[in-house]
C-alpha cells in the first residue's frame, strides 16, 4: 500500500505478501572451473590446488579430494595428485552436496514493481553464497521465484539479485534488482552514497543529495549512551583472521572512511542497554557493529565485536590445519562475522527510484525486541 506525503511516497507491506520455498535437505554441490594458460614447468595437480586454492582446504584436504575422484582434467577424472599439468588445460573441482546449517526461507515483500523488489530479510538468512551457505540464501529464493513466476523478461534483461548486503544476523530491508538496467543504476546509487563520504566529509544534506538515498537502522547496544547524538567517522579496514579468507573487517586508522550517525531513542538503565537509531552514510561491511563497539557500546549479543571495534579473541597465526569431512577446513572455534545473536534491523530506506525518479520511503516492521522498546510519541 502506498501513501503520498509531500514529495515522498511511503510504502507499507501487505501482511500476506511473502514467498519462499522450503530448503532441500542437501544442496546441489558446487563446480569450480579453472583454465591453465601457461603453467610452470613440472606443475602438478596437487601443487596447483594446494597453492592457488589454499583458503578452501589445506594440503591434506586437496589430496583427499583428488584421490576421491572429485577433480577432472580436460573432462577426465584424475585421481593421481602428481599428474603434471599442461598449458590450456581445463580443471574442474566438484564439491559434493552437503547439508547446510539451518536458515529461514520465507521473505516478506515490502515493495515491488517491474524493476526492483524490497524484501524484509529475516535474521539468520544469508544474502549471497559464501562458506557453508551456498544454496540457503536470499539470492536462491529470488531466482526460484522469478523462474516459477514465468517472467516475461528475456534472459538478457532478467537479473534477480540483491544490490547490497545485510549481515546474516541482521534483519530488515534488502533492496534487490529484477533487471540488469535496474541493477546497474541501483549499484551506482550505493556507490555514490559511499563516495560522498570518501570525498570531502559533506554535510548531511549534501550526502543525501549526492547519494539519493538514506538508510536507517535500529540497534540494541550494550551500556547506557549518555549523549543524545553521536557521529562516528572511524575508518574500517581488515586484518588477518582465522576462518575469514579475505580478512576480518575492524576499526582501523589505516582503513577506508566510514560515517555513522547515532541517535539515542531509549536508555534502559535497569538492563544497562540503549536503543539507538543509526543512519549510515557509507556502506562498509559490518559498519554499525564495528562503529558502536568502537565507542564502547557493542551490540547486545554480538558474538564477535567488543569495545574498540575489534574481535573478541583471536590469534592471527593460529589456523586449524586438520581436515573436515569434505576435505576443507574445520569451522573456526572463534566467532566469525556470519554468527548471529545480535540485534540490528534495517528499518527504513528513502530512495530515488532508479527508473521513475520518484522519491519513496520503505519501512520494514520492527522485530519484537524493538517493539517492546518503542517510544510512544
Amino acid at each position: 500500500m502506498a501513501m503520498k506525503n509531500s514529495d515522498t511516497t511511503t510504502y507499507t507491506p501487505s501482511p500476506t505478501t511473502s514467498f519462499g520455498k522450503p530448503w532441500p535437505e542437501f544442496n546441489d554441490g558446487l563446480t569450480y572451473r579453472d583454465i591453465l594458460r601457461s603453467p610452470d614447468s613440472g606443475l602438478t595437480l596437487i601443487d596447483y590446488y594446494s597453492a592457488k586454492h589454499q583458503s578452501s582446504a589445506p594440503l591434506l584436504g586437496w589430496l583427499q579430494r583428488i584421490e576421491n575422484g572429485q577433480i577432472t582434467v580436460d573432462g577426465v577424472v584424475v585421481a593421481d595428485p602428481t599428474t603434471v599439468l599442461r598449458a590450456r588445460t581445463e580443471l574442474v573441482y566438484h564439491r559434493l552436496p552437503w547439508r547446510e546449517p539451518y536458515a529461514p526461507h520465507l521473505l516478506e515483500v515490502l515493495f515491488e514493481d517491474d524493476h526492483l523488489i524490497a524484501l524484509n530479510k529475516p535474521s539468520g538468512l544469508q544474502v549471497l553464497p559464501g562458506g557453508l551457505f551456498q544454496q540457503r540464501t536470499v539470492l536462491t529464493q529470488l531466482q526460484w521465484r522469478m523462474k516459477n513466476q514465468g517472467s516475461s523478461l528475456s534472459d538478457e534483461e532478467s537479473c534477480p539479485v540483491p544490490v547490497h548486503r545485510l549481515g546474516r544476523g541482521t534483519s530488515g530491508i534488502l533492496l534487490c534488482a529484477k533487471t540488469k538496467v535496474a541493477k546497474t543504476r541501483l549499484a551506482a546509487l550505493f556507490a555514490d552514497k559511499t563516495s560522498a563520504v570518501v570525498g570531502n566529509r559533506k554535510s548531511d544534506n549534501e550526502v543525501n543529495h549526492v547519494g539519493k538515498m538514506s538508510k536507517i537502522y535500529r540497534a540494541l547496544a550494550c551500556g547506557v549512551i549518555n549523549e543524545d547524538e553521536v557521529v562516528i567517522d572511524q575508518p574500517i579496514g581488515t586484518l588477518k583472521y582465522p576462518g575469514v579468507a579475505k580478512g576480518l573487517y575492524v576499526a582501523s586508522p589505516s582503513g577506508k572512511p566510514a560515517l555513522s550517525k547515532v541517535h539515542v531513542l531509549r536508555r534502559d538503565v535497569e538492563n544497562n542497554q540503549t536503543v539507538v537509531q543509526v543512519e549510515i552514510q557509507s556502506g562498509r561491511p559490518h559498519q554499525i557493529r564495528i562503529h558502536l563497539s568502537f565507542i564502547g557500546h557493542p551490540l547486545i549479543g554480538d558474538p564477535l565485536y567488543v569495545a574498540g571495534g575489534i574481535p573478541k579473541c583471536f590469534d592471527p597465526e593460529t589456523v586449524d590445519e586438520t581436515v573436515a569431512e569434505d576435505g576443507g577446513y574445520h569451522r573456526p572455534t572463534n566467532p566469525v562475522p556470519g554468527d548471529c545473536g545480535y540485534y540490528l534491523h534495517a528499518h527504513q530506506l528513502v530512495l530515488c527510484h532508479p527508473m521513475t525518479k520518484e522519491v519513496f520511503k520503505i519501512t520494514a516492521p520492527l522485530p519484537p525486541v524493538f517493539v517492546s522498546h518503542e517510544l510512544r510519541e
